[in-house]
């Protein structure tokens, strides 16, 4: 019997968005590159920290102190932070590896501050602001912002467009759609998007395929995800997959602006068959 080395993420992401237990389909993820996670030790992790917090606010406390007390028990009491030292470390991506070092980027330590934060009563949507992931919960009616990263850190509307204009050389300004809502799917697509970028610079292709592997399963018509799988096949001298990718790509996005191109890339790989017979 072939085992399903995706079995974990599809059972984790092959359901309503309601359903999807967002801590367990970000383990899932790290299955790749630590294929013996033990998931219950991680979750009971998370547990252990919620505990923590609702010790902390005690059995009274409002949204604010329960807010207070998150950020005190994650960034003082157990020292998460962000790892602007090697940012680009593909162990940032994996949530097990985020926890255990209690460092990572704005996107894992924004899943584990909504998941402990949901364990304690506090309801977080993820924010995909551009190039700097945040949360953001309503308290009181007003929508509040806030930055795991940076130590859970509320950020005002002038805070988040100064943080748009340092990145973007003062060409970008904050704008409404920038602070909208991002499902769990969402959340996980760019996540191994992240891992995807760290991959593809360090020319890791096995590594990258099995990124892409999991994200055509999230999104079963990722034309670009694709495509690019079949790139990497490419390079992997898996010419029979890269083929069936590549006119897999070209039948969903006919009118696709590199469709020439992946044409001739079918043509070459015929050409290819021709010769290896």
């Amino acid at each position: 019997m072939v085992t399903d080395p995706y079995r974990e993420f599809r059972q984790a992401v092959e359901r309503p968005e309601e359903t999807i237990d967002l801590g367990r389909a970000a383990l899932a993820i790290a299955l790749g590159e630590y294929p013996e996670l033990d998931f219950q030790d991680y979750l009971r992790r998370i547990d252990g920290l919620a505990l923590d917090v609702t010790e902390r606010c005690g059995p009274e406390a409002d949204a604010f102190r329960s807010l207070a007390a998150l950020n005190f028990v994650l960034f003082s009491q157990h020292g998460f932070r962000g790892n602007r030292d090697a940012y680009y470390e593909a162990d940032n991506s994996f949530l097990n590896r985020v926890i255990e070092r209690k460092t990572g980027i704005p996107i894992t330590l924004s899943v584990l501050y909504m998941e402990v934060g949901q364990r304690v009563g506090l309801k977080f949507d993820g924010v995909g602001f551009p190039g700097h992931f945040l949360v953001k919960t309503a308290i009181d009616n007003h929508e509040v912002v806030i930055d795991p990263f940076n130590g859970g850190e509320i950020k005002s509307a002038q805070d988040l467009d100064q943080m748009l204009r340092d990145m973007y050389g003062g060409k970008v300004g904050l704008r409404p759609e920038f602070l909208a809502a991002v499902t769990k799917k969402q959340i996980l697509q760019r996540m191994l998007g992240n891992l995807k970028s760290v991959y593809g610079r360090g020319d890791q292709w096995l590594k990258m395929l099995g990124v892409l592997d999991r994200l055509i399963i999230l999104d079963p018509g990722a034309v670009e995800e694709i495509r690019d799988r079949g790139a990497v096949y490419l390079r992997l001298e898996c010419y029979g997959q890269a083929k069936d990718d590549f006119e897999t790509y070209l039948r969903l996005a006919p009118d696709a602006k590199d469709a020439a191109a992946i044409h001739q890339q079918l043509v070459d790989l015929a050409k290819h068959n021709i010769l290896l017979h």
